[in-house]
């Protein structure tokens, strides 16, 4: 009997997670709907390369505002109806992009709406997980969960290509939409509500310092904020460098693929490099191994934009691998800043989790594109050059601030 009841609570705990990563993919439709169609709406809306970051990067700085609120406030409330209610706002927020949208300032706005909802999706979607998983099943919970993010990002930059082919720009926000709205008829429906968790009522509930002072949290935090600058200005970017390299590339502009289809199969690389990279951090050491992935992502960054003209096998290898490399740590970064945390401060830790790390990836697409423009603008590879170096520099900054901070751990 006993046996029965563990079998029966192991496979409710996988469907959960089965769940909530269907869910997460679903409602991140709208995620990367504007990047992949940056080349339709610069020259529709004569953005410069640094408009075109601020509209990228914007929904990041929505998302790094929001997360400090919505996820602390799951140490007092149940996870769940934050879910739903930021899934209905990103519904929304898509649907008014279709229709409002006319230009920089009021795509901006949309976008910042758009990311407040992905703040109480994601990682309130991981906080509702987490909270309803016991405590062996969480790690490679949490690197599956974050593993589909990339999916979410990649089916996000394919729905956006192929509907905008078909149908537009417009329609291509409208399907986006359909997905947030999926999310939240899936688990207001299949998930049940939790009782309240009852935080250290001596403490008060946005004071961050007990996050702070956790050390060994605090590495994996700063090491993500690393990983996002680089990977969130690749995903902005990536479908707009694959236009320029179809440019210097004839016999791959004259082939069958576009450059969104192509850039989603690069996307979804990362997903099983992340679940990997957390199974690879357990077996050879979580700090050494993503000090390895960095390391490698960041030198493959500082030479990537400047071969848009090279040899195709030389150019496609290295897509191909730095879309494997620059997802591995991933998952290993955020499953070691959960289990590093402590539970009455789970929340807490994951919101500053993502402030630092979302802020970043506000930043980088604006600076990718203000670089962009400096160095010649989209058609220079030079300037391509230049900004993928950016990129890769932002990473290299991870591996000695997490050995830092671990040592003082003395992890």
């Amino acid at each position: 009997m006993t046996v029965r009841t563990e079998r029966r609570g192991e496979a409710r705990g996988w469907w959960l997670v089965a769940l909530l990563c269907t869910t997460q993919v679903l409602s991140m439709l709208h995620n990367a709907t504007f990047p992949a169609l940056i080349p339709v709406f610069q020259p529709l809306w004569d953005l410069s390369g640094t408009e075109a970051g601020w509209v990228s990067g914007i929904y990041y700085a929505g998302y790094a505002a929001a997360v400090p609120l919505l996820v602390t406030l799951t140490d007092r409330f149940d996870a769940r109806a934050i879910y739903l209610a930021c899934c209905l706002l990103g519904g929304i927020a898509a649907l008014a992009f279709a229709f409002l949208a006319g230009g920089l300032w009021t795509a901006m706005l949309l976008r910042i709406v758009g990311g407040i909802s992905l703040a109480g999706t994601y990682m309130v979607g991981l906080k509702l997980l987490s909270d309803r998983l016991q405590e062996h099943r969480r790690a490679r919970a949490v690197a599956i969960y974050t593993a589909f993010f990339g999916i979410g990002a990649s089916l996000s930059v394919f729905v956006a290509g192929e509907v905008e082919s078909r149908a537009g720009w417009s329609a291509a926000f409208i399907a986006a939409s359909l997905g947030s709205f999926a999310a939240f008829a899936l688990v207001g429906l299949l998930v049940r509500p939790l009782a309240a968790p009852s935080a250290p009522q001596a403490e008060r509930l946005f004071d961050f310092r007990p996050v702070l002072r956790n050390r060994q949290a605090m590495a994996y935090t700063l090491g993500y904020a690393a990983h996002i600058w680089e990977l969130f200005g690749f995903r902005a970017w990536l479908v707009a460098f694959l236009v320029f390299v179809f440019a210097q590339q004839p016999d791959l502009a004259a082939g069958p693929w576009t450059p969104t289809q192509l850039a989603t199969i690069i996307l979804l690389l990362g997903m099983p490099a992340s679940i990997a990279g957390n199974e690879l951090a357990g077996l050879f050491g979580r700090r050494r191994s993503v000090a390895v992935f960095m390391i490698a992502s960041g030198g493959i960054a500082l030479v990537l934009g400047f071969l848009a003209a090279a040899p195709l096998w030389l150019l496609g290898a290295l897509l191909a691998v730095y879309g494997l490399v620059i997802m591995a740590d991933s998952g290993a970064l955020t499953a070691g800043a959960v289990i590093a945390a402590t539970p009455e401060r789970r929340g807490a830790t994951m919101a500053l989790h993502s402030l630092l790390g979302f802020g970043t990836g506000f930043v980088s697409p604006l600076a990718f594109g203000v670089v962009l423009d400096l160095g010649g603008g989209n058609t220079s590879g030079l300037a391509w050059g230049l900004a993928f170096a950016l990129l890769g520099l932002g990473v290299l900054t991870g591996p000695p601030v997490l050995a830092r901070l671990a040592r003082r751990n003395g992890g």
